[in-house]
């Protein structure tokens, strides 16, 4: 098979671009810094030449709103149109858990709006829903913290290694068309002050995590039973103690 990996260079899309070479698929690398704009068109014609499957995991520079939409709106209307033009026969996506269950702005509407225009396209489609990575923790820490605390609600997570992402990615796009979406979660669920605490505990980062339910979270500023994956659902297979151990180690080896 012949893939082309959308945003290829990015945190997940190297993931999925090493996994695919592994398995000796033919596979195309593409990014801006390759040439390939998919928001402009830029080069996409020449990228999807022969190719059987696209696997998007673009992401915008900015994750407002607003931003975002635009991002999503104007990429996903290029590439379909530049898929049916090279005869695209699959088209993955990768989306966030509770997109389906949202209202009508922030960066989870954006990416709604995004697998509306995949299911209402003319491409066969698949489209995966993850929930946040478990690096994630550390954005969410950034954007919620004042002086030296960082005051989150016990809403209920069930974050994910990246890795396993990419895992499943590939293997939905080297098969048939789900013609719709899975949700796809960490193998269990935590509060997201202890998720967001654990995480910054390796990096041995001094600021307080404090649970407050009275406070709405930037970032996270829909309802917690949204926020969890549904079925049809895939469970990933590594626990975040696992994904904490791995991150140790190789802070470990990078200092030496």
């Amino acid at each position: 098979m012949r893939i082309v990996v959308l945003g290829g260079t990015g945190q997940v899309g190297r993931m999925v671009v090493e996994r695919l070479e592994r398995r000796a698929q033919a596979v195309v690398v593409a990014s801006p810094t390759n040439g390939v704009d998919a928001r402009t068109g830029r080069g996409l014609d020449g990228a999807l030449e022969y190719a059987d499957a696209v696997i998007d995991v673009t992401n915008p520079p900015d994750l407002a709103g607003p931003a975002a939409l635009a991002f999503f709106t104007d990429t996903t209307h290029r590439v379909l149109e530049a898929e049916q033009r090279a005869g695209v026969k699959h088209h993955v996506v990768l989306s966030i858990v509770g997109a389906n269950h949202v209202g009508e702005d922030g960066y989870f509407a954006a990416k709604r709006a995004q697998e509306q225009l995949v299911e209402w396209g003319p491409v066969p489609y698949s489209i995966l829903r993850a929930t946040q990575f478990y690096d994630f923790a550390r954005v969410i820490a950034g954007w919620n913290t004042t002086d030296d605390t960082i005051r989150l609600p016990a809403k209920p997570v069930q974050p994910v290694a990246a890795s396993d992402v990419a895992d499943v990615l590939v293997e939905i796009a080297t098969r048939m068309p789900l013609s719709g979406a899975v949700d796809m979660g960490g193998p269990e669920k935590l509060l997201l002050p202890e998720f967001v605490h654990r995480v910054l505990r390796t990096d041995h980062d001094p600021r307080y995590v404090v649970e407050d339910d009275e406070i709405t979270p930037v970032g996270f500023n829909i309802s917690g039973e949204s926020l969890l994956p549904h079925a049809p659902l895939r469970l990933a297979p590594t626990t975040l103690e696992s994904w904490v151990h791995d991150e140790g180690r190789r802070r470990l080896v990078g200092s030496r």
